[in-house]
């Protein structure tokens, strides 16, 4: 669910988180419209919103456990995590983990990837959060879901800064509910018609 329906419609809050992220044409390859949270960390005020849009949600909720997804999700969890007074689980890429870990692999629109978590960091009966930036299609935050439920934590809900226009109508991943702040910003119309006359300049995607 997007936030704006869930009791924050018209909040002031999400118009600023989403004014604050950056639009940047053809990355990381042509077609891609990519939506960069740098800016949003740039911005205290923003930031702070974004924070504490989610902490009102998951202060009272009984989390023990904010699972951050590599690596914008590592962003995101930990002022959570701190405010809510959780502990904070990195689930990271491959071989990145120096100790013993589970896996759990997923596929993507070309090959496959896999998530990694310490064993022991997350104990059966843990009520887990996971965060990421991004929602597109799910199957990362998926992957997210099925690691800790291999080690009998229960997964409270998934929460995303941004979800894609075709996840607005998925509540649920893996029958788990999707808490979204934003929607995906759109390049203003004079920017384009920039992109689309060829005119656009590196300064133009600071937007």
């Amino acid at each position: 669910m997007f936030a704006s329906e869930n009791g924050l419609k018209g909040d002031p809050r999400l118009e600023a988180i989403s004014e604050a992220i950056r639009v940047v044409p053809h990355f990381p390859k042509p077609g891609i419209m990519f939506q960069d949270i740098t800016t949003l960390l740039l911005n205290p005020k923003a930031f702070k919103h974004t924070i504490d849009i989610f902490v009102d949600r998951y202060r009272l909720m009984d989390i023990s456990v904010v699972a951050g997804v590599e690596a914008r999700g590592f962003m995101f969890g930990p002022p959570i995590a701190l405010a809510i007074g959780a502990k904070f689980v990195p689930l990271r890429k491959p071989r990145k983990l120096p100790g013993e870990v589970i896996s759990e692999c997923y596929e993507l629109e070309y090959g496959t990837d896999c998530l990694e978590m310490h064993i022991g960091a997350v104990e059966p009966g843990e009520r887990a959060l996971i965060i990421d930036d991004l929602v597109a299609t799910g199957g990362t935050l998926s992957a997210a879901i099925r690691l800790l439920e291999r080690v009998e934590a229960e997964v409270v809900e998934c929460a995303c800064v941004i979800g894609l226009p075709e996840v607005k109508g998925k509540f649920k991943l893996c029958g788990k509910p999707l808490y979204v702040l934003v929607e995906p910003r759109q390049l203003e119309d004079g920017l384009r018609s920039k992109l689309e006359n060829g005119s656009l300049r590196e300064t133009d995607r600071f937007i």
